[in-house]
């Protein structure tokens, strides 16, 4: 992988500096691309970054998908993260993973644990090149169950006590930090220990279904505090894919890039093959292409009008005159998106609170939906609260359900990575 090398008179890129100062001129391929398989899913999450639930007739196809790991290994991506909806719905999920690590693109994919048979933890142990991690929202049944669905706090433990007796180490306990469950970052790291897992949290966002409920469950500014202390005290034990740099504004930085990578370093593939900035920012005004057309991802990624746009330098906007922006770069483009603020704006969590007035004067303005929505029932609504089942279904037992990176890629997409040479 190596530096950009399209021509842009007015931009001359650092020779040297930090790696921040490279990358936000964006890569010839991204470090880590997320890929949804399917949008059908067996939950409905009441906070899905993809609205997903129901399977979009026209997903690509198992040639497509084999052609599409192809170009991947051409462009050296190392690691691709699998997700959905839940992609072990589909029946060719096992014959995908299985190409794309047989030529050399190693699978990092997320489940709700419903497939993890002991077979299933059996084969992941087994391989050198898949990772997996298992989606949990409370460390207790009644906080995650309030967000994932009746039964499926039950399905996650069971499938993490099966990946520990098949002795796979290191495997992820991912978690979406909410209002409700920063009180038990604790307990969610001791769960991960208990099965030798590693925590990884992640940031709530305003995408998907997020964004009915985002007022309801993004964590309140003390615990924004919270959640930064504790992260600073055990950085090195739990993995965050770069979800918090909003947070640096407190002072110190959070290990990792500490800046936006849609369409630099990152981006997302949808299930029929659309190419989105971010894996964050389902909707048109950040769709790059598709890979079934001419050229492929290959060209998207590198030539689209979209990524040459989000690779100038930044401008900074509103934030520039901030003495924080250096370290938190504005925040996340999708959560000031779905929130109603310019992206040239601050982060409606803000931690110098910059972002409260602008959420103010959005008012009862309509916000921008998720393209495509694939929710299984409509319209939607906010949960009551913990102990509640969700916003849209009636809650059904996972049980009874129908058949839903480099590992450094979690904690830090430029873990020993250098700019001028990438060796396979």
């Amino acid at each position: 992988m190596t530096l950009v090398t399209t021509e842009r008179p007015t931009t001359e890129r650092p020779t040297t500096g930090r790696l921040v100062d490279h990358f936000q001129l964006g890569l010839d391929a991204p470090i880590c691309l997320t890929w949804e398989l399917t949008y059908a899913c067996n939950l409905a999450c009441v906070h899905c970054l993809s609205s997903s639930g129901r399977r979009d007739p026209r997903e690509l196809s198992t040639a497509e998908c084999k052609a599409l790991i192809d170009e991947f290994e051409r462009m050296q991506i190392f690691y691709v993260n699998i997700g959905g909806g839940e992609p072990t719905i589909r029946g060719d999920f096992w014959e995908l993973v299985d190409y794309a690590t047989d030529h050399h693109v190693g699978v990092k994919f997320s489940t709700n644990g419903s497939r993890i048979t002991p077979e299933v933890a059996d084969r992941l142990a087994s391989s050198d090149y898949v990772d997996v991690q298992i989606s949990l929202d409370g460390a207790t049944s009644d906080v995650n169950d309030a967000i994932r669905g009746v039964g499926s706090f039950d399905t996650a433990i069971r499938a993490m006590e099966r990946m520990a007796e098949a002795g796979f180490v290191g495997f992820k306990l991912s978690v979406v930090v909410t209002r409700q469950n920063v009180s038990q970052l604790d307990a969610f790291k001791a769960l991960a220990d208990k099965y030798q897992a590693q925590l990884r949290l992640t940031r709530l966002r305003p995408s998907g279904r997020g964004a009915d409920v985002w007022d309801e469950l993004h964590p309140t500014a003390d615990q924004q505090r919270t959640l930064y202390a504790w992260l600073l005290a055990h950085g090195e034990q739990v993995l965050t894919g770069d979800s918090f740099f909003h947070l640096a504004g407190y002072g110190e930085p959070l290990p990792g890039l500490n800046l936006c990578g849609a369409g630099r370093v990152v981006c997302l593939v949808d299930p029929v093959g659309d190419v989105y900035a971010c894996p964050f920012a389902i909707h048109d005004e950040f769709l790059a292409g598709n890979v079934r057309s001419p050229g492929g991802f290959d060209r998207v990624w590198k030539s689209s009008d979209l990524f040459t746009d989000l690779r100038r330098p930044d401008t900074g906007g509103a934030c520039l005159s901030c003495g924080s922006y250096d370290a938190c770069r504005g925040g996340c483009m999708a959560a000031k998106f779905f929130t109603g603020l310019p992206l040239d704006g601050p982060d409606p969590e803000c931690v110098l609170g910059n972002g409260e007035a602008l959420l103010a004067a959005v008012g009862d303005t309509v916000l921008p939906q998720p393209s495509p929505d694939h929710s299984r029932t409509s319209p939607r609504t906010a949960p009551g609260g913990p102990g509640q089942s969700g916003p849209s279904a009636t809650p059904v037992a996972v049980a009874l359900l129908p058949r839903r990176a480099d590992r450094a890629c979690d904690e830090n997409p430029l873990a020993a990575f250098d700019p001028h040479s990438h060796p396979r």
